[in-house]
């Protein structure tokens, strides 16, 4: 998503921890995430929505009138959380709006292979059929540039050890 973050085990047992690549991989592998915002008065909302990862970086779309787009627009924390791969993910950070038309095109085109949701790009929104949970469009795309991620095992068998990777702090 950004440049590698420090890595360590949430356990001390001395496991090793799982490489951010893997939970990268997994993140563009799973289908329907959880966006976690914060109202004006501090009070969480949570909602499903489709995502995508471009070059490293998780990327989703919503409109700017719904619940998740007013709080963005305020305050732009938020946590991505999804089951993807036989690991449990949860990425803290910041969705930052996109307007650069190669990222919105890069994503337009993860969003048709992905779900076959066709979008056209004006005025750096996406223009389209409504989306399944973004609401009527256009929709704004946002990044997610993480500051501290975790993920846990979810998966009999799995070789995913519970580990939180932090970013930034080099």
């Amino acid at each position: 998503m950004t440049d590698e973050p420090e890595t360590s085990s949430m356990v001390s047992d001395g496991s090793a921890t799982t490489p951010w690549a893997d939970a990268v991989a997994a993140l563009a592998a799973a289908d329907t995430y959880w966006l976690s915002t914060v109202r004006p008065d501090g009070r969480p909302h949570v909602v499903p929505i489709l995502g995508v990862v471009v070059d490293g970086v998780f990327h989703f779309a919503a409109w700017p009138g719904s619940v998740a787009g007013h709080n963005l627009a305020t305050d732009p924390r938020c946590v991505v959380a999804v089951n993807a791969g036989g690991i449990d993910l949860a990425v803290e950070g910041r969705a930052v709006p996109v307007r650069a038309e190669p990222v919105l095109q890069a994503a337009a085109a993860r969003y048709l292979e992905q779900y076959d949701w066709p979008v056209e790009i004006r005025d750096g929104a996406y223009h389209a059929e409504g989306a399944p949970t973004a609401g009527p469009g256009p929709y704004n795309l946002y990044a997610v540039t993480p500051s501290t991620a975790f993920g846990y095992g979810s998966g009999s068998g799995e070789d995913y050890n519970p580990t939180r990777w932090r970013f930034g702090r080099r």
